[in-house]
């Protein structure tokens, strides 16, 4: 028997899996850069 990395009944849930990682990741980027443009701007009225 060869052994298969993943078989067909199994794709459903690991596809899902890394769909939601990548979601969980873009937005993930998006709130960081939104935190870190904040904190820079609070930084910098501070300094002024």
């Amino acid at each position: 028997m060869e052994a298969t990395m993943a078989q067909n009944n199994d794709l459903g849930p690991a596809r899902e899996t890394y769909e939601g990682f990548v979601t969980l990741f873009k937005w993930g980027t998006i709130v960081s850069v939104a935190v870190t443009a904040l904190v820079v701007l609070i930084i910098a009225s501070r300094a002024a």
